[in-house]
């Protein structure tokens, strides 16, 4: 794969990543809770549903992310961004998630949990994975355009 071809790569990755995170994250789980006929503990697991295979998605993000920048080169900020991305999404898998499904299966056995900070964590984890891939798309838009045209 040319140089310029895996620096697309690492262009796109960012770009596509994005548009998962905004569409999951910010627009269909929150539109979620707006439907009136949707109970809770139904929500709840399908949002459960819904984020662990986002999870595995983003797992294999990163892993393709690697493979792109290992072969154009591993520029620094845009590994350090890479590296970030890793370490929230291992909080998010290792830690959050479990936690925040045990809360859900708490809530469909129909007890109340007690009060959390996980969920807002969790929300402030997705932003901080926005604003670091908007990061990695601007470096690579910036690369990108810099090079020579044929």
């Amino acid at each position: 794969m040319s140089s310029s071809m895996s620096l697309l790569l690492r262009l796109a990755l960012p770009v596509f990543w994005l548009g998962l995170l905004v569409g999951v994250s910010f627009l269909a789980t929150p539109v979620k809770f707006q439907a009136p006929s949707l109970e809770l503990p139904v929500a709840l697991d399908v949002g459960r549903v819904t984020f662990a295979l986002f999870n595995c998605v983003e797992w294999v993000l990163v892993l393709l992310s690697i493979l792109a920048a290992l072969i154009s080169g591993f520029p620094r900020g845009w590994s350090l961004l890479l590296g970030l991305l890793a370490f929230l999404l291992a909080l998010q898998t290792f830690w959050l998630l479990p936690e925040l499904n045990e809360r859900i299966r708490v809530i469909i056995t129909g007890e109340m949990p007690p009060a959390s900070r996980h969920h807002m964590f969790y929300a402030l984890l997705e932003m901080v994975k926005f604003l670091t891939l908007l990061g990695m798309f601007i470096m690579s838009a910036l690369r990108f355009s810099s090079l020579p045209r044929r």
